[in-house]
């Protein structure tokens, strides 16, 4: 994957124009980038993301609070870290292609960086507290709205996709099967291939960058497979 350096297009992909670029390149500079330049033209994007994560909480408390008038602090508290959490933050990273417009040092682009969830969802919180500080909370938040907090029930079973799967098979008295049907690309950027089954409910296909990855996306796909043929469940927390 190479790098895209054309952030007229990314500002149109985010719907927010900055008044100050500068702080866009800034939240998109991974440390390993800012490292290599060794110059302070090239500033990491730590600080931006400290900011973004304050912001992305405080914006997805007020959310759950409000939108859940009975639900208890403790399904509040799980609610917000499926939202909040990694590998949910990564998967709507990449539904805007941020990864594509991180600046990684050679080593880290080499060594399968661009896809690593953690970069990408650390430059998404930095890309949060970038519009904070560009154009204020309001941009902040319907940008958090529009790209994080949108299709909350599908994050919701995708990041419990596993224990929500695992009940719903045992519920037939079946248990999941995970199996690894291959695997491709260079030791830095490897993608694994994953089947899951459980008798005749399902067999579906997975795909990411680590098995663990690469199964949650499988168990995903199944949930997305009973919910179609008419399966009844309900993500943690609700």
């Amino acid at each position: 994957m190479k790098h895209n350096t054309d952030l007229d297009g990314f500002q149109k992909i985010i719907q927010y124009q900055f008044n100050n670029i500068g702080l866009l390149k800034n939240a998109l500079t991974h440390s390993s980038y800012a490292n290599e330049k060794k110059t302070g033209n090239y500033k990491d994007n730590e600080r931006l993301e400290f900011l973004g994560d304050a912001v992305l909480e405080l914006t997805s408390s007020e959310f759950i609070y409000t939108g859940n008038p009975d639900m208890n602090e403790g399904k509040m508290t799980r609610l917000r870290a499926s939202i909040v959490c990694e590998p949910t933050l990564a998967m709507c990273a990449r539904q805007i292609h941020l990864q594509e417009y991180i600046m990684l040092g050679k080593g880290e682009d080499l060594t399968g960086g661009r896809t690593r969830d953690s970069i990408i969802s650390d430059a998404l919180e930095a890309l949060i507290g970038a519009i904070y500080l560009d154009g204020g909370f309001a941009n902040a938040k319907e940008f958090i709205h529009r790209f994080v907090l949108n299709d909350l029930e599908n994050k919701q079973l995708f990041y419990d996709s596993k224990t929500i799967l695992q009940e719903v098979v045992q519920a037939h008295g079946l248990e999941v099967e995970y199996e690894l049907t291959g695997e491709e690309g260079p030791e830095h950027d490897k993608k694994f291939h994953v089947i899951a089954k459980a008798g005749d409910l399902f067999v579906v296909k997975g795909t990411g960058h680590t098995k663990k990855a690469a199964q949650q996306q499988a168990a995903y796909n199944a949930l997305l497979h009973l919910k179609k043929n008419g399966t009844q469940f309900m993500p943690k927390g609700k």
